[in-house]
Formats: C-alpha cells, structure tokens, sequence
C-alpha cells in the first residue's frame, strides 16, 4: 500500500490518496484524508531515446536513471544496429532484461540512414517485418529517409506499409521539413517528430496533426524554445553519461515547469501520452495498470525519493536498489592501420562518389585554393556551410589553425578502407586532434585535428581499443574505451563519466570551446540532417541530397 499526494491525469486533481497494488498491478486507488508532504506520481517513460548514446549498455543505462524516477524507455537501437544488424538489436533485447527498467524498441526504420556511407548493416523489410512482430517492439523507428518518403522510394514505403499492417505507429524525423514536403511526410502515416528547432516548424508540425517530441538532450536542447508550442512529449534523444548522473526526465520536467509548462501537464508529456501512443500498461495511476510509480518531494524541483517498478522498490534516494551484470559482445571493428598522408588533402583531389570518378585537378604551383567548410552550431545538430581560402604545400591543403578552419576525416570501419577528407569551423583545437568511433549514424571512425600524423595516432589508437573516444596532444594520447560495438562500455555511468570528464578537460586545454565537443564531433557524420556533413565517401550536401566538392 502507498500513500501519498497522489496526481491524477485524468481528473487534473491532487488529492490524498492510497494505492493498493497486487502481483505488480495496481488493484485499486482510493481518496484518504490526511496530510503528506509527498507527490506520488507514474513513472516517467522517455519515448525516444538511443540508449547507445549514452555509452552504457542497457543494464548500465537502467541504473544510472531508475532513481531519477525514469521506468520505462522507448529506445530506438539503430546506432548498433547500424554496427552489427539484428545481432546488435538482440544484444540490446538481451541486456535490458537482467534489469527492473522496462525497455520497449522500435524497429530502426533506416539503416544505414542513407547509402552514401557505409555501414555495417543493411536493414531491409523482412527485418523490419520480423522485428515487428517481436514483444517489446512498439513502432517503427524514425524515418529519418524524408527524401525517400517524399520520392516515394519503394522500399522506404514497404516499410511504412508493413509498420500499418502490424498497427504499429510509425515514428518521424523531419528536420526543417515544412510546405508540401511535410504534408507528404505526414500523409505517408508518420504520426512523430522529434526533430523541431523553431517554434513555428513545431506550429505547422502540429496543424497537420504530428505529435511534437520536444528534445532536451545533451547536444541538442529544444525546450526552451518549443515549450510554448504545446507538445505532447518530452524526450531525451541523446544523452551523455554526466548528464545521466545529474538526473534524467526529472531535470526535463523541472526545466518545462520553470519555463511555464503547467506541471500536470508537463508530467503528462513523459507519462500518459507516451503510454498512450505506443499502446503500454503504465503510464498512468489507474486500475489495471502496471504499477510503475515515482515520488517526489515537491512538483516543481521533482526531487525523486523512491521509485517502483511493478510495485517494487528499485531505487530509494537516488540509489539504485538492483545489480547490474553487462551482457559480452563480440568485436565490431575491421580496419588496417593508418598512415598520416590518408589524411592530407591534395589539390588533385579524386573525388571518392560512387556515381562520380572524375579528378579536380588543381596545379600543385597553387600557392591558395578556396574551400567548402563545415560551420558548427553550438547546441544543434545542424551545421552550415561556409568557406576559406587555404594555403598549399606541395599540392597539400594546409588548415588554418589561427581562423579554426581544421580538418575533418571519416575512417571507414568495416573493411573496405575508406577515409575521406575536409574542413571544419567550430571546433577551436590549437594542437593535437580527437576521433570517436560514435559517429552517426554508420559508426564509422570520425575524427578533428590539426595535423594528419595526429589524426592517424588518434584513428590508430582507437582501433586498437576496438573503438571509443581518444584525445592525442604532444605525443599523449588519453582514451575512453568503448569496446561494446565501439559504441558501449561495460562500466558504470559514474566511471564512465569520469574519463569522460577529463578527456573534456583535456580537448579544452588543447583549445575546444565546445560544451560537448565528441557529441557534436559524433553528428558530423549524419547524413540526414541539414547541412553540410560528411561521410567516409565524401562531403555532402544534406539539402540537395548529393556529394559535393571539399574545393569551390
């Protein structure tokens, strides 16, 4: 029996109440008089998620939120699956379930996001038919491919097709989309979106009939401006381990209500309306219903004193009450070492596009040339496009270290030995260079520098460690390891938050102004959100959807 404040969503009130459970089901909710100083709330789901981003495994990833009052998510797995195709989505099948956090998936609508990189999985309908109808599998992932949609490519619409036929919703990712483009988007059955940065592309979302998923991630931090707007979800995204130890959607919640999100309404967005989307038992404090319940000292700071999961206790004061074993996984990574001179950038330069063989030929005599740059939005995802005049020497584009024009490289993963090469703004390095092998969403090596000899160093090293993040400075080379699909550790969020904390130090020393500079570094690759990004096949232009040349 629990006691307590109780929030009702349904009626909008909060009254004293208790709450009889049996056998992890709530049996029965009933107005007491007294006083408490307690609020006893649903547990909060975060309905999109990729639990990879915060390099933990899943059993890790459930213990560093359960005592934020977080119980159950909705994670999309197609980073690892991205990796390692069904194998990875089964190791995240099978790692969530030595854990009290109830984890529910989506079929990963889009991998590899696009076919101008290279992945280490092609997902295609039979997967995703087969994983629909798996338990646990409640939507189909976000359909990141929106030229695809609007193209009415076959594939992309037999997915959709077969999402409708199992009655699950299908899930959206639609950055910027809006006029024509959008209402086919929405037309096609994508009933989410998560990828809102402006009020009034959330406004125009929401007419049409989208359920707005307001982010508030490590990287990308939409609340403040779409809190207005309405939404029906608060979510997450993506989320580093430091953050995670600092709280989950109970800092989110806080944030809403400070900005001027009605409270209720703001816990309805991480409770009933996600239970409500994707057809789970939870989500409210009814008859019936799982008891998954959390409570909080007051509704605005949220501070979370217990948590129950199938009415047990799973965390009391902001400690988990259960163990946590990572499941192994097998080595993802098939790459030879690399050389410094795979990272120059010649005047004849070959442009490396499957559709494309030609050479840019640029007299080695060139003393300048003019370059495509990507530009760095701090706290987005999106980048822009700018450009710099470089030196040449010996036919080789030297970066201007003094203007933060650096360079940038993917390093494909999977045994076909890719790297291409370009230009950066926004990073700030001074010396040295930093790579990650999370690099979305094909998870190829990408890595930012100064030097090519420090980008091989720093590209080698983390081959060896079979993949994570590494800062090379001076001749020093300080990593965090992430041997789970070069995406995971095994450890926990508090170790691994600590490596993480002084690789941050570290890369600041070195020059980086960045909040989260391996996080940003991770969405240069990302092939499907505007506008300038890059992949082991080339420079891209997200907007006209093709390759383009590094020189103008």
């Amino acid at each position: 029996m629990i006691r307590g404040n109780l929030v009702n969503l349904f009626s909008e009130e909060i009254n004293p109440a208790e709450i009889e459970i049996k056998n992890g089901l709530i049996k029965c909710v009933r107005e007491v008089k007294g006083s408490f100083k307690n609020f006893i709330l649903p547990g909060f789901i975060d309905a999109h998620i990729h639990v990879e981003s915060s390099m933990l495994t899943p059993s890790r990833f459930a213990e560093a939120v359960v005592p934020h009052g977080t119980t159950a998510v909705v994670a999309d797995p197609h980073e690892i699956a991205n990796v390692m195709g069904m194998t990875g989505i089964k190791y995240m099948m099978e790692d969530s379930e030595s854990v009290p956090l109830r984890f529910f998936f989506t079929a990963p609508s889009c991998v590899p996001a696009t076919f101008f990189e290279t992945s280490g999985s092609v997902l295609g309908p039979e997967e995703i038919d087969e994983l629909l109808q798996m338990e646990g599998v409640v939507a189909l992932g976000e359909m990141m491919n929106f030229p695809g949609v609007i193209g009415d490519d076959p594939t992309v619409l037999e997915k959709i097709k077969i999402a409708k036929n199992h009655r699950k919703p299908v899930d959206g990712h639609a950055p910027l989309l809006r006029g024509h483009d959008l209402c086919k988007y929405v037309g096609a059955g994508i009933s989410t979106d998560h990828e809102c940065s402006q009020l009034e592309e959330a406004m125009e979302k929401k007419r049409l009939g989208m359920k707005i998923m307001i982010r508030e991630g490590s990287s990308a931090k939409n609340l403040e401006e779409l809190w207005s707007v309405g939404g029906d979800f608060l979510v997450s995204d993506d989320k580093h381990p430091e953050d995670l130890l600092k709280g989950h959607l109970n800092d989110t919640l806080k944030k809403a209500v400070q900005l001027g999100t009605d409270p209720l309404e703001a816990i309805r967005m991480v409770t009933f309306n996600p239970a409500s989307h994707y057809n789970l038992n939870n989500g409210s404090i009814s008859p019936g219903k799982a008891a998954d319940l959390v409570i909080v000292d007051d509704l605005e700071n949220f501070n979370v004193l217990k948590v129950l999961i199938n009415g047990e206790l799973v965390a009391r004061d902001g400690k988990p009450l259960f163990q946590v074993q990572p499941a192994p996984v097998q080595n993802s990574f098939n790459l030879t070492e690399k050389k410094a001179d795979e990272f120059d950038i010649n005047c004849n330069l070959k442009i490396n596009v499957k559709s494309r063989s030609e050479t840019l030929k640029i007299s080695r005599q060139a003393e300048k040339v003019l370059v495509r740059v990507i530009k760095v939005i701090e706290g987005q995802l999106l980048t822009e496009e700018t450009e710099a005049v470089l030196g040449v020497s010996d036919g080789i584009i030297n970066p201007d270290i003094g203007q933060d024009i650096l360079k940038i490289a993917v390093v494909e993963r999977y045994g076909h030995n890719h790297v291409s090469n370009a230009f950066v703004h926004g990073f700030g390095l001074k010396k040295g260079a930093i790579a990650s092998s999370i690099a979305h969403d094909s998870h190829n090596i990408i890595v930012v520098g100064t030097s090519s000899q420090d980008m091989a160093e720093a590209v080698n090293n983390l081959t060896r460690n079979r993949g994570g993040l590494v800062a090379v400075c001076d001749g020093n080379i300080h990593s965090l390891k992430l041997p789970v699909a070069g995406l995971m550790s095994m450890k926990g969020a508090s170790e691994v938050s600590s490596k993480l904390n002084q690789l941050h130090d570290l890369v600041k020393d070195m020059g980086c102004k960045l909040a989260s500079p391996f996080m940003t570094m991770s969405f240069m690759a990302l092939l499907v959100i505007p506008k300038l990004k890059i992949s082991d096949q080339g420079l891209f232009d997200v907007e006209s959807f093709q390759f383009v040349d590094v020189i103008k």
